[in-house]
């Protein structure tokens, strides 16, 4: 059996364990129709791709005086 990570896509409960966003933040962002992309598998399954979830992820960084490259 493949690992979560290996998965092309997760469950919200999956997501919430793995990358520790709580289920109902991710019920919210649905409701309002914010955060990373989902699918509606069926009429009640609800997926997450992996690329689509990171790719949300990463696009606004908060950078840091570390982070910042030296002068």
């Amino acid at each position: 059996m493949r690992t979560n990570i290996e998965r092309k896509s997760l469950t919200p409960k999956e997501v919430s364990e793995i990358y520790g966003l709580p289920v109902g933040t991710l019920a919210n962002w649905r409701y309002q129709r914010r955060g990373p992309k989902y699918h509606i598998v069926g009429k009640r399954k609800i997926l997450y791709f992996v690329k689509e979830l990171e790719e949300f992820l990463t696009q606004c960084p908060v950078l840091t005086k570390d982070s910042l490259p030296e002068k």
